[in-house]
């Protein structure tokens, strides 16, 4: 009875707190946050050993800060937007020979831009029953808000599509995305990188309050490299904790890199807060 009635408090807090990316994860749950609601999200994340194959630059990476807000249009449908103010490389090394190390304008040990702006939208297709998951779809568009000049960005357009499948047995929610990325080539411009991504999350909860989540999400490139063209597969595994007061909950994790490109070792941490904005006609 004492776990039939945990589970039951906190599935009742996940349509408030669920939503965005669910920081500090990055696999993206089906259920949206609810009609004429607004999720707000805030954190920084920090990892060492970063590469950039196209510009040639390797470093240690702060984002700071990175910012979501969600915004409910329906009970099945939610618009996102996630970026960021200011990333900062600390340049570790340089590889000359890269295709666009000649048009990074960084000349000293560090390097700074925006963080690239994401527009998403979201759609719950099947609710979650006894025996059934939750079925969603997202569909995202990442803009070139990052300049190549800085080494950090890579100035294309990109187009991301997922399906998301989430299931809560007793106190655990498994989380399941799979779908592709169509990423704009940053050397040869009417070339473009397609990539299979994946996402599996699990959430643990401790108590009505307390949650321990882990990750791995990434992308499997399915095109040859070159070297004019670097791959762009990637991964990372991600180990935190939740902690939800009310209409607030806070996150820490730890990351992981599972491929040269990501992170050798990170962490992240930040803030998320749920609240109903407006009421939907």
């Amino acid at each position: 009875m004492r776990r039939t009635l945990l589970l039951a408090s906190v599935l009742a807090c996940l349509p408030a707190v669920a939503g965005a990316q669910q920081r500090p994860l990055v696999t993206e749950d089906p259920e949206t946050i609810g009609a004429g609601r607004v999720l707000l999200e805030t954190g920084m994340d920090y990892g060492r050993g970063v590469e950039y194959p196209a510009s040639g630059l390797t470093g240690q990476l702060l984002r700071v800060p990175l910012i979501g807000v969600s915004i409910g249009i329906s009970s099945i449908a939610e618009l996102q937007f996630d970026g960021g103010l200011y990333n900062r490389l600390t340049i570790t090394g340089r590889d000359p020979t890269a295709p666009l190390a000649s048009l990074v304008t960084a000349t000293g040990d560090t390097t700074s831009s925006v963080e690239d702006l994401v527009v998403a939208t979201k759609v719950r297709i099947v609710g979650e029953t006894e025996g059934r998951p939750a079925f969603g779809l997202r569909l995202a568009t990442k803009l070139p808000n990052a300049s190549n000049e800085s080494g950090i960005g890579l100035d294309t357009t990109d187009f991301l599509a997922s399906l998301l499948v989430g299931k809560t047995v007793r106190s655990v929610r498994t989380v399941i995305n799979g779908g592709f990325a169509i990423l704009g080539d940053p050397v040869v411009a009417n070339r473009q990188n397609d990539v299979v991504t994946y996402g599996v999350s699990l959430a643990r909860a401790l108590t009505q309050a307390a949650e321990v989540v882990g990750e791995v999400n990434g992308g499997f490139d399915t095109r040859d490299h070159t070297p004019d063209r670097p791959g762009v597969t990637h991964g990372t595994f991600r180990l935190g904790a939740r902690y939800t007061v009310g209409s607030w909950r806070g996150d820490v994790a730890a990351v992981v890199g599972l491929t040269s490109r990501d992170p050798g070792i990170g962490f992240a941490a930040g803030f998320t807060y749920v609240f109903t904005a407006f009421q939907i006609p």
